[in-house]
C-alpha cells in the first residue's frame, strides 16, 4: 500500500470514529434527557410527596424551600437529607428528585432542599441553611414520623461539600457550630459524592472565590475552615464517598485524600470509586453508586437494605 493509501485509509477511518463518536454522544443525550423526563412524570404523581415546603424560620434572609418524600407506612422512619450541586451558585433541588424517590421508596423520609447562593451570600451561609434544616426535621419528627436518632445527609458536587461540613463540625464547638449546629444537626451517616473536600486546591476559576467571598491569598484561613478535610476528627460520623475515576472538574485526590484523612482519625469511611466517570456522568449514571448509597443507609441508618 502506497503512503497515499494508507493517509487516505487512515483519514477515512478517523472520520468514521468521530461519527460514531457524534452517535454515542447523542444517544446518551436522548437516554438522559428520557430519563430526566419520566423522573419529573413520576415526581408529579408520587404518592406522599410535599412540594415547595418552607423550612426556614420566618426571620431568615431569604425564604427557603424542600419537596418532602414520604415512604409508606407508620413509621418511625429514618430520614435523609439531600442537597444538590450547582458550585454553590445555581441548580436547584430538582436535580436530587430522583434519589428523593429512591430513598422514599426504600423506606426512608428524604427532605429535599434549597440553599442560597453565592456571590449573593457567601460561606457560611449555606451551611447555616442546612444547619436549620437538621432542626427543622428535629422539630417536625412527631409529625412526619421520624427517629431523630436515624438522620443521615447526602449531597453531590457542591452539596456534597456542605454535608461533609454538616457531619464534621456538629457538636464541635467552633465557629462553624454556631449559632444554628449543635449536637442536634449531626448527621448519623453521610454520602457524599463528587465531593470537593481541599478549597485550597482550586487555584484558578471563580467559583469557589465568589462562594468564599475572597481569594485564597486575600484569606488563607478562610480555606481554611472552608474544607472539610481540615474539620476530620476520630467522632466524625460514618462516611460513603463516591467519585468518579475520570474527574476533572474535582479532581479524583479530593476524595482518596478525604478517605486517608478520615481513615487516619480512626473515623469509619468507605470509598466507591466510579470506573470511567467524569463529573457530571458519575450523577448521572449513578447506578452502582446508588446501590452503595442504599446498602450505607441500611448499615447505618438501620433500614432494611431492599437490594
Amino acid at each position: 500500500m502506497t503512503q497515499r493509501m494508507r493517509h487516505g485509509a487512515f483519514m477515512q477511518m478517523r472520520v468514521q470514529v468521530r461519527v460514531q463518536a457524534r452517535v454515542l454522544v447523542t444517544v446518551l443525550v436522548i437516554v438522559i434527557t428520557s430519563v430526566s423526563c419520566s423522573n419529573q412524570q413520576r415526581v408529579d404523581t408520587a404518592p406522599q410527596a410535599q412540594k415547595g415546603l418552607v423550612f426556614s424560620p420566618p426571620e431568615w434572609p431569604q425564604t427557603l424551600r424542600a419537596d418532602l418524600h414520604r415512604p409508606e407506612g407508620d413509621g418511625p422512619h429514618a430520614a435523609v437529607l439531600l442537597v444538590h450541586g450547582g458550585g454553590w451558585a445555581g441548580r436547584s433541588r430538582d436535580d436530587m428528585t430522583g434519589i428523593a424517590e429512591q430513598l422514599a421508596e426504600a423506606g426512608y423520609v428524604a427532605l429535599n432542599i434549597d440553599y442560597r447562593f453565592a456571590p449573593d451570600y457567601t460561606f457560611p451561609a449555606q451551611l447555616h441553611d442546612l444547619q436549620i434544616a437538621m432542626a427543622w426535621l428535629h422539630d417536625n419528627a412527631e409529625t412526619l414520623a421520624i427517629d431523630t436518632a436515624r438522620i443521615g445527609a447526602l449531597g453531590y458536587s457542591s452539596g456534597a461539600h456542605l454535608v461533609s461540613l454538616l457531619g464534621l463540625v456538629a457538636g464541635q464547638g467552633d465557629a462553624l457550630d454556631a449559632p444554628y449546629g449543635g449536637a442536634m444537626t449531626r448527621p448519623a451517616a453521610v454520602v457524599a459524592g463528587g465531593t470537593p473536600t481541599d478549597l485550597r486546591k482550586f487555584r484558578g476559576g471563580g467559583l469557589v472565590p465568589q462562594f468564599v467571598g475572597a481569594t485564597q491569598s486575600e484569606a488563607p484561613q478562610a480555606y481554611v475552615a472552608v474544607s472539610p478535610v481540615s474539620h476530620v476528627h476520630a467522632d466524625a460520623p460514618p462516611f460513603l464517598l463516591f467519585h468518579g475515576s475520570l474527574d476533572r472538574t474535582v479532581p479524583l485526590d479530593h476524595a482518596t485524600d478525604f478517605v486517608d484523612a478520615l481513615a487516619a482519625a480512626g473515623g469509619d469511611v468507605t470509598f466507591y470509586q466510579q470506573p470511567r466517570r467524569g463529573h457530571i456522568t458519575s450523577f448521572l449514571l449513578r447506578g452502582g453508586a446508588m446501590e452503595e448509597v442504599l446498602a450505607f443507609f441500611a448499615q447505618h441508618l438501620g433500614v432494611p437494605d431492599p437490594l
